[in-house]
């Protein structure tokens, strides 16, 4: 038997709800009439790379790795070896304690945007554009002449994340979410990019300071090219979304993977007299109309190795889940401590 199956990672974006929220109907837009983002949380892991030979022509991929592309690349590696290096500084070096604390900024980044800045457009699959006219219709042609069929990319999801929903549901609510993200982040992502280039000037005096590196600077143009990655990863999705290249595809095994690591499971014994009773002297309106809770955890820690195993994912995305979930947890505190 062939291991080459077990090598090549499928292209799939599997959606991964971290909170409760109000099911979205199927004419719900991204944002409401008041502007407001819908409140679930969910994270998204994109596996975008294209297999060779499955792109609209081989020729334009090709095109794709040019000197740019190349210096972009080696740029990227040598940042991130240096920055490893820094990692494996001796106790107590200034290196070590920079790492140290750039880690926990990582780790304060919106887990959104580290998901985001991951996608590599031109590693994707092609997508067509409206402004290249008949060169379109040319390359259409060609690739229906070799065979080559339209690409689909799954959007996998627990069906528990929509009940309602079934799988003729058009829109159906999981493409309405990750709509909604994208309609979110997209601006904010492009204001991010302009906002830390402007910066970045005026770190130059700290270049005068021997050995040590200009630090700030190098973090500007970081955070710059991060909300950059993230901006161009937004519209590439939103334009395969709008050309129909994103499926929703639920999945019954990671269903049972929520169901059986359902955080309110252990809230279960509460019974209903118990909570009406807990504050004696409480006035009748506030019992009929209790404050809102935050929206609890649909997911916890201990389902992420499962959730690893059932997708053969790498050690470094537990790691992404970890912070997303986490991110999760203080968002829905803050929500309810502005409640109150």
């Amino acid at each position: 038997m062939s291991v080459v199956p077990k090598i090549i990672r499928p292209m799939r974006i599997i959606a991964l709800p971290l909170t409760r929220a109000a099911i979205l109907p199927t004419n719900h837009s991204p944002t409401n009439e008041g502007g407001i983002f819908d409140p679930t949380l969910t994270f998204y892991h994109f596996q975008l790379r294209s297999p060779p030979g499955t792109g609209l022509t081989d020729r334009e991929n090709g095109k794709k790795q040019g000197r740019i592309k190349s210096l972009v690349t080696w740029v990227s590696t040598k940042a991130a070896d240096t920055w490893a290096g820094f990692g494996r500084a001796p106790e107590g070096n200034w290196k070590l304690r920079t790492y140290q604390y750039g880690e926990r900024l990582v780790d304060r980044m919106d887990f959104e945007e580290l998901a985001l800045k991951g996608v590599d457009p031109s590693l994707g699959p092609s997508i067509t554009h409206p402004q290249l006219g008949s060169r379109n219709e040319k390359l259409a042609k060609e690739a229906q002449s070799n065979g080559k069929t339209r690409i689909t990319i799954p959007l996998v999801y627990p069906p528990i994340a929509h009940p309602a929903a079934t799988p003729s549901t058009t829109p159906h609510p999981s493409l309405i979410q990750l709509q909604a993200l994208l309609a979110n982040r997209k601006p904010r992502h492009r204001k991010g990019f302009y906002t830390w280039m402007m910066i970045a000037p005026f770190t130059a005096p700290f270049m005068i300071v021997p050995i040590i590196p200009n630090l700030p600077f190098f973090f500007c143009v970081w955070r710059s090219w991060s909300h950059y990655r993230a901006y161009r990863a937004s519209q590439y999705l939103e334009n395969l979304i709008d050309q129909g290249a994103i499926v929703p595809e639920a999945s019954e095994e990671l269903d049972k993977i929520y169901a059986e690591h359902d955080p309110l499971q252990s809230n279960t014994t509460t019974s209903p007299s118990d909570t009406n009773t807990t504050n004696p002297h409480s006035s009748p309106d506030s019992t009929a109309n209790p404050e809102p809770a935050p929206p609890p955890l649909l997911l916890t820690r201990a389902a992420i190795p499962a959730i690893v195993s059932l997708f053969n994912l790498t050690g470094h995305s537990s790691a992404d889940m970890y912070r997303a979930l986490e991110q999760a947890r203080l968002r829905s505190a803050d929500v309810g401590s502005t409640r109150k």
